[in-house]
């Protein structure tokens, strides 16, 4: 058949440049937006930092009072006269609701916005001084097998002892044992004639002296021996504790202490000194050298109460303080280019940014002001008046999409005076009662953490005693339900609790 030419026509939904770029902003953390902004400050020539000047800049609680208009309401005398609320923003901070066919000028951004954003690091000094040491700030922690490293330089060795020492340092795996076999390692390196497994056990002696005691034992029982022979000889229950390390330590972990008594031939009190004394031992020494990442969180929105209401307000910290630059701005309108040019389409890349994120944290504390509405009781009573809530109840309260508040709560944090609490953490799952109502997870957890703090140490309740206080309460959980909270809390179980 020859081919044919047909014309169809059918209407799909696609995601424009900027819906996509709000939807993306929407959904990033503080810090990851503070990152996307520099980088547009630092790319896009018509964006520029409004850096308040000393004699302008205004105390933080005016600049929460100057964001929320609610806010201003509640706040002092002194804060009405200075604050000015931005002006209200449409259903349009839904990533769903922008429209596309709108007002081309409605790009521009509005009210405050588009001269004044505040942010950390726009205020902040940028170290860029010539009279800076980066020495003063530059920080760094040596490994394990660094430390080591550096630490068998000050031992005079001939070479071949010293790469024996070697060899065993850069064998140890991250807990600071040495897993692998001595003679598997006398292959390692390549000498005339070879090592022996003589030369590496000396070696290897000399390693488990150098730093931490317990570094570069093969065995836990190693481990916790070389720990207590650093200790003191006059510290009591030292030789009965060594004994138990290197014969009995499988007894010690399953409490079995009439055994332990009766092999070592000790009294009660000497076996629990000496039993006390090995459980304070680091089975673990490597991770002594292990220095993690300072992660840091900064709270989108704080919540305060302000006669006897609890309110909302964007942290002024993460709010960023960027503008269109004026002069640019006019010089690119006054010339021939049009908006296709390059010049053009970054300009409305910079108006796009600045009302897009506009949008962001208006939608964030939309967001945040219907979950404190849901949760008043957690501000007033805490965790345990926590109450169940999903994300379609927020989203049909506000008219937005569930994704919307999916991605408006993911990675946002609500400072309170109860502390830092993801906004995810007001999501708890709900669960039955005996009366036909319903309570959530969180405050069932902590209501098992109440209980457990109460009991008697030396009778703790058991997951099924505890399984049967919270149905006494009308809460109908599971023995392993209540194992699973339990370990979520970390709270180990009764036997392990038992003092």
């Amino acid at each position: 058949m020859p081919p044919i030419l047909e014309l169809n026509h059918k209407q799909h939904v696609a995601l424009t440049p900027r819906l996509q770029q709000s939807v993306r902003l929407l959904q990033l953390s503080s810090l990851e937006f503070e990152r996307e902004l520099r980088q547009a400050l630092d790319t896009n020539p018509f964006l520029e930092i409004d850096e308040p000047s000393t004699e302008d800049a205004e105390p933080a609680a005016d600049a929460d009072t100057a964001f929320h208009p609610a806010y201003e309401a509640e706040a002092t005398a002194a804060a009405q006269a200075t604050a000015q609320s931005p002006p209200d923003v449409a259903d349009a901070a839904s990533a769903g609701s922008l429209d596309e066919h709108a007002d081309p000028h409605a790009d521009e951004p509005v009210g405050e916005f588009a001269n004044d954003w505040s942010t950390r690091a726009g205020a902040r000094h940028n170290g860029d001084a010539d009279d800076v040491d980066p020495g003063t700030w530059a920080h760094s922690q040596p490994t394990m097998h660094e430390q080591l490293h550096s630490l068998l330089n000050v031992y005079p060795l001939n070479d071949r002892d010293r790469v024996a020492a070697q060899i065993i340092i850069e064998a140890l795996d991250d807990d600071g044992y040495l897993r692998d076999p001595l003679t598997e390692l006398t292959e390692v390196c390549e000498a005339e004639p070879p090592l022996t497994e003589d030369e590496l056990r000396v070696a290897l002696r000399l390693v488990q002296t150098l730093d931490k005691p317990g570094v570069g034992a093969r065995s836990l029982s190693e481990c916790l021996s070389l720990e207590l022979q650093a200790l003191p000889e006059d510290t009591p229950g030292r030789a009965l504790a060594l004994e138990i390390a290197e014969h009995h330590l499988e007894r010690l972990a399953r409490r079995e202490h009439a055994e332990l008594q009766k092999q070592t031939g000790c009294t009660a009190d000497a076996l629990r000194v000496a039993c006390t004394l090995v459980r304070r031992l680091d089975p673990k020494p490597g991770e002594a050298y292990v220095h993690p990442a300072d992660n840091y969180v900064v709270p989108d929105v704080i919540v305060r109460q302000v006669k006897h209401q609890w309110l909302v307000a964007i942290n002024p910290a993460v709010l960023p303080r960027a503008r269109i630059h004026r002069l640019y701005a006019e010089m690119f309108a006054q010339a021939t280019g049009t908006n296709a040019s390059p010049l053009g389409q970054q300009l409305q890349e910079a108006r796009w940014l600045l009302r897009n994120a506009e949008q962001r944290f208006t939608t964030i504390q939309r967001v945040a002001e219907c979950i404190v509405a849901h949760q008043k009781a957690f501000f007033d009573y805490g965790e345990i008046a926590l109450k169940p809530l999903v994300l379609r109840e927020v989203a049909d309260e506000l008219g937005l999409h569930e994704s919307t508040v999916s991605r408006a709560s993911s990675n946002k944090y609500m400072a309170t005076p109860r502390g830092i609490f993801e906004f995810r953490h007001f999501f708890p799952r709900k669960l039955a009662t005996e009366t036909g109502g319903r309570c959530s997870a969180a405050a069932v957890r902590a209501l098992i953490k109440e209980l457990i703090a109460q009991e008697d140490a030396r009778d703790p309740l058991s997951d099924v005693s505890l399984a049967k206080l919270l149905a006494q309460e009308g809460m109908i959980v599971a023995r392993r339900t209540v194992a699973k909270y339990r370990n979520l809390m970390k709270v180990p179980p009764a036997q392990l609790r038992q003092r």
